[in-house]
């Protein structure tokens, strides 16, 4: 098929994408977690493009960034940063896009406007993926530390829950409309099938 080669350079955009969001962080929790707005990225990713693709476009942002490139929050990059408190986080954005890509399902270019059951599947995504990002985050940062489930909640989960919610507000209408274009390029609705 012709825009099978479009598929690589969709992953590694995204993958760019998602990178970009590392000039984008607030240290506020302990052990430096910041607000960041790569996890945002990562969701939107596998929402546009669907489960393998989003999947492939987010661990081609890890590997980046634990072979030294400056990926992560604050411009960091190396396996330290994958060791250290928020690495937990960081494979959380492999989970959270298989998770949401997986509900997502593969994009359309037939999904136009705001139907609801559209937008409602792309809301649960959305969701599903921001709470997988927290899994192994938490149970990481546990591990780590030797704190109590409780406290690692508390300072590093409810913090970070309204600035996610606002996240979760601009990826359901960012999802719902550019799906189709992302279709357009990647699963053509070939006119000799129809």
């Amino acid at each position: 098929m012709k825009h099978t080669f479009l598929k690589p350079v969709f992953t590694a955009l995204f993958a760019a994408f998602i990178s970009i969001g590392c000039f984008i962080a607030i240290p506020v929790g302990p052990g430096g977690i910041p607000i960041v707005l790569q996890n945002m990225l990562a969701v939107l990713a596998a929402c546009i493009l669907g489960g393998a693709q989003g999947t492939a476009a987010v661990v081609l942002f890890v590997i980046a960034g634990a072979l030294g490139i400056p990926v992560f929050s604050g411009g960091r990059g190396g396996l330290a940063v994958l060791t250290g408190p928020t690495g937990g986080f960081i494979f959380g954005y492999i989970a959270a896009a298989i998770g949401a890509g997986c509900i997502a399902g593969k994009p359309s270019v037939r999904e136009t406007g705001f139907p609801v059951q559209n937008t409602l599947r792309l809301a649960v995504a959305a969701s599903a993926g921001f709470v997988l990002i927290y899994v192994p985050g938490v149970l990481y940062f546990m591990q780590l530390t030797g704190k109590p489930f409780g406290s690692v909640l508390a300072a590093c989960v409810i913090p970070f829950v309204p600035g996610d919610l606002i996240k979760l507000v601009l990826t359901v209408p960012l999802a719902v409309k550019l799906r189709p274009v992302a279709a357009r390029y990647l699963y053509p609705v070939d006119p000799d099938a129809a």
